[in-house]
This record gives structure tokens, C-alpha cells and sequence, in this order.
């Protein structure tokens, strides 16, 4: 697999680098359009959105780095070299929220247009996360344990994938493939929900925090690069948390929050 997409002789651009740049563009303007739809103040996501990447990236980034601390201290110089992997999404959520947090509060918003704006924002980072996954691909990382070619032809895995996932001559499960099915799924499932005429400001982000846990919870069984915190994958006690965060979000959405499309009623 080749991870050089285009080779301009000075510069190199990877297939990772794309596809990144493809899940922010794509996943910008789908949130972009839904707050257009809702009639919500659009100018004033696309100054928030700028911060929002680049802290979103930071994030990840940082999150990476952190649970794989003396690998980067040994190697300081590769803590920029994103084009060879390492961003984690939980990172990337994190900081990405708290950005939002902290523009709309330095910006006098109401938490409930906050909410709102996260939404939104769903659907464009699920986008992401769908375009995003084939980063791993390319760069052949964030795959699950050994398998066999008669498996993954069993369950119909498309011949360039396979090839993709034959890593110096073993064949390997492609949960970046699986997971982003079922984010696709996820996807599906809130462009339908949005729609609903009872569905509540806080309730997509609930949706999304509850379905991308699930997910994200059984794909990490099956990979062989977890970041650890002792012996617990990292991803799964997250992946705990914002089960339970979103249960409590939708909750609460039940009974103290606004009408979702009251904007575009």
C-alpha cells in the first residue's frame, strides 16, 4: 500500500493527509447546512468553526502523544509528523466541545443555542469520522488481530481492502472498515431523527455520544494498538463515559429542553 498519494519531487502528500482534509471539508458543510436549514446564525459557526479544527487537531494530537509520552520524548521531532497516523478522536471530541464551550461563552451565547450548535455539529464530525477512518487504511494501522483471507471474502470485504490488510504477508481484520459502517449507520439513523417534530435541542448529541460508544467500545476489542492506561484500553473507558453522558443528556432533553426544529417549523 502506497501511503504517497502525490509526490511534487519537494513535497509529498498522503492519502492520511487527504482524506483528513476531505472529512473536515465534507463534515464542515454538512453542519453548515443544518444550521442553514434551522435558520441558525451560520456566519457565526464558520468563525467558530475555524478555532474548533485547529484545537480539534491539537487535541488529537495531543492525546496521541501523551499515552505514548517516552516514544515522543525519545523522538520529539516525529510529535509533528501527523501524516504518519496518531490522531485520536477522543482527543479531538474533547477539545473540539471545549472550544466550542469557551467561543460561545466568550460570545454571550446561551448554553441552549451552545447545545444547538453541537447538534449540528454531529452530523458533520460523524461525516468526519466516516472519511477520516480511511486515513488508516492508507497508513495500514489501527487494524484488529490476524485473520484470513477466506474470512474477510466470506463477508464480502471488496479484493483491495483484503490486499490493504495483508501486512507483510498476514492478513489482518479491518476494523477501520467496520468502524466506519457503522458510523455510516450512525449517520443514517441522525439525518433521519433530526426530522422528527418532538426530537429536542441536546438529543443528537446524545444520540451520537450513546451510538459511537457502542461502537467504538466493540471495534476496540478487536484492534491491537489500543492506547492503554494500565491494563484498560483507553478507548473503552471513554467510551463508557460518553455512554453516560449521553443517557443523562438525553434525559434531561426529555424534560427541560426546546423543540430541535422549532427554527425551521
Amino acid at each position: 500500500m502506497n501511503r504517497v498519494a502525490i509526490d511534487l519531487g519537494f513535497i509529498e502528500i498522503y492519502w492520511y493527509s487527504i482524506t483528513m482534509l476531505l472529512g473536515v471539508i465534507l463534515g464542515g458543510s454538512i453542519a453548515y447546512l443544518e444550521l442553514k436549514r434551522l435558520k441558525k446564525d451560520t456566519k457565526y459557526f464558520l468563525d467558530m468553526i475555524f478555532y474548533v479544527i485547529i484545537f480539534g487537531f491539537i487535541g488529537a494530537r495531543l492525546y496521541y502523544v501523551l499515552f505514548n509520552l517516552d516514544y515522543y520524548l525519545a523522538n520529539p521531532s516525529d510529535i509533528l509528523a501527523i501524516w504518519n497516523g496518531g490522531l485520536a478522536i477522543h482527543g479531538g471530541i474533547i477539545f473540539g466541545v471545549l472550544t466550542i464551550i469557551i467561543y460561545s461563552k466568550i460570545h454571550k451565547k446561551r448554553m441552549l443555542d451552545v447545545i444547538g450548535y453541537l447538534d449540528a455539529s454531529t452530523l458533520g464530525l460523524i461525516l468526519g469520522q466516516i472519511i477520516g477512518r480511511w486515513g488508516n487504511f492508507f497508513n495500514a494501522e489501527a487494524h484488529g488481530g490476524a485473520t484470513t483471507r477466506a474470512f474477510l471474502e466470506s463477508i464480502h470485504i471488496p479484493e483491495f481492502i483484503i490486499k490493504g490488510m495483508t501486512i507483510d504477508g498476514i492478513v489482518y481484520q479491518p476494523t477501520f472498515l467496520y468502524e466506519s459502517s457503522l458510523n455510516l449507520i450512525g449517520l443514517i439513523i441522525l439525518l433521519i431523527v433530526r426530522k422528527f417534530k418532538k426530537l429536542k435541542v441536546g438529543m443528537l448529541v446524545a444520540i451520537y455520544l450513546m451510538w459511537y460508544a457502542i461502537v467504538r467500545f466493540f471495534i476496540e476489542s478487536m484492534r491491537t494498538d489500543s492506547l492503554m492506561l494500565g491494563p484498560l484500553k483507553m478507548a473503552q473507558v471513554i467510551s463508557i463515559v460518553f455512554f453516560i453522558v449521553g443517557l443523562v443528556m438525553f434525559i434531561i432533553s426529555l424534560f427541560k429542553s426546546t423543540n430541535y426544529n422549532k427554527e425551521s417549523d
